[in-house]
């Protein structure tokens, strides 16, 4: 057994096992004589520690009281509490004072439950597939409409207006009954050798009857100017005016001569209507005869 500077018995002969001092084969110094007991230190007055910076043999000498419980020093450890000459401070305990040890390990983490199902790994979840395409009901038909009811096209306000034709002739039998009353032109009025029939459409709500004059502004649907000109017409002899019930209304608005119908020889009141249709016979003049006939039959 080999003794250190410090006069501890160590087993290895280079480096003490106590206090780590180099042995080195050099001779130990004599112990040193044991130091008087210090007195305990005052209640509350700080403690004083060996600096860290000490060497072992400085700190540790045999018989030195320990700071904390006066315990004569043996070893780097105080006998009685622990302390620790070399650091100055206590030898460590596991459980201090709060009865947690002073460097707790940090726990580790709790086991996981076993998994029930075990499988492959989790990976990243597939998100929500896309269902099938909803459709959405657009808006939906209403009820049909009723069908509309037929329109009756309004009557024409003077009836119709198409269809009618006025057939002019040279009318012997009327001539005749002129000249026999033996009026003031009788005897130089010659009835014509030949007067070609005419036939005019009635159209429109108003159809004067008479003779042509530029001068006078006069342009009558059924001209009388042409040849052989009845010397008996005037400009405006008479007018045609259509009627709601389908037919004509005949009007002399104030002739020379007159205008007679079916054969008579007494003229119509002037301004007055008098209803004709088909067939009906319109004279002027000294031999006009104009029939009305529907469809251009006489």
């Amino acid at each position: 057994m080999a003794l250190c500077p410090a006069g501890h018995t160590s087993g290895s002969d280079d480096y003490c096992d106590v206090c780590g001092e180099r042995i080195g084969g050099a001779s130990a110094p004599p112990p040193l004589p044991p130091m008087p007991p210090a007195a305990p230190p005052a209640t509350g007055a700080p403690q004083a520690r060996p600096s860290a910076g000490m060497s072992t043999q400085a700190m540790v000498m045999p018989g030195m009281p320990c700071p904390d419980c006066g315990t004569p020093a043996a070893d780097r450890f105080c006998e009685q509490c622990g302390y620790d000459f070399a650091t100055g401070g206590g030898r460590p305990s596991p459980h201090p004072a709060g009865g947690e040890p002073s460097n707790p390990m940090p726990a580790p983490n709790p086991p996981m439950p076993p998994n029930p199902h075990p499988g492959p790994p989790p990976g990243p979840q597939p998100g929500p597939q896309p269902g099938p395409p909803v459709t959405r009901p657009g808006p939906q038909p209403g009820p049909p409409a009723p069908p509309h009811p037929p329109v009756t096209p309004p009557p024409e306000p003077h009836g119709p207006q198409t269809g009618w034709v006025a057939v002019i002739a040279a009318d012997r039998a009327y001539y005749d009954a002129v000249i026999a009353m033996n009026g003031p032109d009788a005897a130089r009025i010659v009835f014509p050798p030949f007067a070609p029939e005419r036939r005019i459409p009635l159209t429109g709500e108003r159809v004067l009857i008479g003779r042509r004059s530029p001068s006078r502004g006069t342009d009558p649907q059924i001209d009388l100017r042409q040849p052989p000109e009845d010397p008996g017409v005037s400009h405006t002899h008479a007018v045609l005016l259509a009627r709601t019930d389908g037919r004509w209304s005949l009007v002399d608005p104030g002739s020379a001569n007159g205008t007679c119908v079916n054969g008579s020889t007494a003229p119509i009141p002037n301004n007055v209507e008098v209803p004709v249709g088909e067939g009906d016979r319109v004279h002027v003049g000294a031999w006009t005869t104009i029939t009305l006939t529907r469809g251009g039959t006489s």
